[in-house]
């Protein structure tokens, strides 16, 4: 979707004097250039600096506001990470025909959270209102490595676990081609960490609503595997297409690949064979609005702890929807996704770590967000985990267990931001929950109640 306001003019002024004729803009950047330096489109906000320096855009030009992209910072993730406005270094080797083709900036960027957070009633042997400097600090390599390959990296200390380790990864090849009757394709190659960690849009379990959270609450006892039970600790290879500006196709496959062990052991556990993942979306854009209908899904077979005999299967299947829409000078944004996960524990089971052979899970997410002015936005959304009551998964234990083995857990979450500065975001989050791991008093029977679990989240976000 079209996106700028006064201020985006503004801070284009200084990159439309024209390049050499021997260094010419990538044709996304230039026709956004020229779309964007007349104030009667829609507003944006925020992105990786590095991304920034390399195109010569403001970080609205790809995001609403972080981490929202716009349809111009999909089309930049798809045509991996290489979309620039500058003059890149280009050499060809006479000797031997190898080329060099070089981004002229740096590739760092970083990031830092800072936040205090107060949950309703005070969670046992710890203090409430905990403060956090920093909640997390993270690095970035991130940006065009040559032509067709392009990086997203980032590597994060979390203060709640005091170690720095490797976050979301996601390393890509893309090309472009054109089909019969003149129909363009963007096609390419994925190399990443996490499952949904390379998909364009923001209802996917790594790049969904909300974008951060408190470290220091109580959160519900069960996620489905697709959501968080592989990230950062496997490695997949996968391909991608969009054809027509209006397929997307995606098929990956994944590898355990552990941080901390040179290889899959007893101590870890381990992926049998692969777990295949696939993504398939329809998108339609029209002039100030957009739609995304999608499906994506997960099949999952594995190890717990050993590295063979009897093994645990998940198999996740989402759909998802995204809408976009011009709100007088503003943007809002709906978002939802729906995920549904079959388990058969045939490992966990017999060891006494589950209570049934076969359970289900159930994922929803809805929210929207309203982003009148570059400076602010208001986000509400409404989540809901349920399934298969097993006391072996979900125990009954202070705070954090269920007194009747039910992983239910549902409310809603309400987010006000400001945004002085588009790499800059102050923000108050309230979590409301009104059912916790199975129910609404006394759910872990120790007497807690869902409400006290309610939280409130200060924080401050800084990109640069």
């Amino acid at each position: 979707m079209r996106a700028t306001s006064l201020l985006v003019a503004a801070l284009l002024v200084g990159i439309t004097a024209p390049l050499a004729a021997t260094d010419p803009l990538d044709d996304l950047v230039r026709a956004y250039i020229a779309a964007h330096t007349s104030t009667d489109h829609m507003s944006a906000a925020h992105g990786v600096p590095s991304y920034a320096r390399q195109t010569g855009l403001a970080c609205s030009a790809c995001h609403y506001q972080f981490l929202t992209l716009t349809p111009f910072g999909r089309k930049f993730k798809l045509n991996g990470y290489t979309l620039t406005n500058l003059a890149t270094l280009v050499e060809k080797d006479s000797t031997n025909g190898g080329r060099l083709n070089l981004s002229p900036t740096s590739l760092l960027s970083a990031m830092v959270t800072a936040s205090v957070t107060h949950t309703n009633d005070d969670v046992p042997d710890t203090q409430n209102d905990a403060a956090a400097l920093p909640q997390e600090l993270s690095g970035f390599l991130a940006g065009r490595v040559s032509s067709n390959i392009g990086l997203f990296s980032q590597f994060t200390y979390a203060g709640a676990d005091g170690a720095f380790g490797i976050d979301n990864v996601d390393l890509r090849f893309a090309q472009k081609t054109t089909l019969g009757a003149g129909t363009e394709m963007t096609y390419g190659v994925t190399l990443n960490n996490s499952p949904s960690v390379q998909d364009l849009w923001n209802t996917t379990p790594v790049w969904g609503a909300p974008f951060i959270g408190s470290e220091g609450a109580p959160s519900g006892s069960a996620g489905a595997m697709i959501d968080e039970g592989l990230a950062q600790n496997v490695l997949g290879l996968g391909s991608y297409a969009l054809v027509g500006n209006l397929v997307y196709a995606e098929f990956s496959v994944y590898r355990s690949a552990f941080q901390g062990a040179a290889a899959p052991s007893s101590e870890t556990g381990a992926i049998h064979g692969v777990a295949p993942y696939w993504r398939l979306a329809l998108q339609k854009e029209w002039e100030h609005r957009y739609l995304m209908v999608g499906t994506f899904g997960l099949h999952t077979s594995l190890f717990p702890d050993v590295v063979s005999g009897p093994r645990d299967t998940y198999s996740d299947v989402g759909v998802d929807a995204q809408f976009e829409s011009k709100a007088g000078s503003g943007n809002v944004v709906v978002r939802g996704s729906w995920i549904h996960e079959s388990q058969t524990l045939e490992a966990t089971e017999p060891a006494g770590g589950a209570a049934n052979l076969e359970n289900t899970l159930k994922e929803l997410r809805v929210n929207a967000s309203y982003y009148p002015q570059q400076w602010l936005g208001v986000t509400a959304g409404w989540f809901d985990t349920r399934g298969t009551s097993d006391s072996g998964l979900y125990p009954a234990e202070p705070v954090d267990g269920s007194a009747n083995g039910s992983p239910e857990t549902n409310g809603f979450l309400g987010e006000i931001d400001l945004n002085p500065w588009e790499n800059t975001r102050v923000g108050l989050q309230y979590t409301a929950y009104a059912n916790f791991n199975g129910a609404k008093t006394n759910y872990d029977g120790a007497g807690r109640d869902a409400s006290g679990n309610n939280t409130l989240f200060a924080f401050v976000w800084l990109v640069f």
